[in-house]
């Protein structure tokens, strides 16, 4: 799993998993990046998809949290998603 999404009191709400001291830094800059909610808050962080944050931004946090799964898969479920999507894509982060 690397992205979990809600939507609560109106406004969506993305979990990502990050680098722990990215995910301090981001925190840092963006006051709508918050420790992961009912998560490991060294390691997920919890995106408020408030418009605060360049799409952007949003979308290399989604790419890093995908990153970091797919390192940690099998090396037969990796290589699949190579030959299909080719490295570049599968590890864009």
């Amino acid at each position: 799993m690397f992205a979990t999404l809600v939507w609560l009191e109106d406004l969506a709400r993305i979990n990502l998993k990050c680098e722990p001291e990215q995910a301090q830094m981001l925190r840092e800059v963006f006051a709508a990046v918050l420790p992961g909610y009912h998560m490991n808050k060294t390691h997920w962080n919890t995106v408020l998809l408030d418009s605060s944050i360049p799409d952007g931004e949003v979308e290399r946090m989604i790419d890093h949290s995908y990153g970091l799964v797919v390192r940690k898969l099998p090396r037969s479920q990796r290589l699949s998603l190579e030959v299909k999507y080719s490295k570049s894509v599968v590890y864009a982060a």
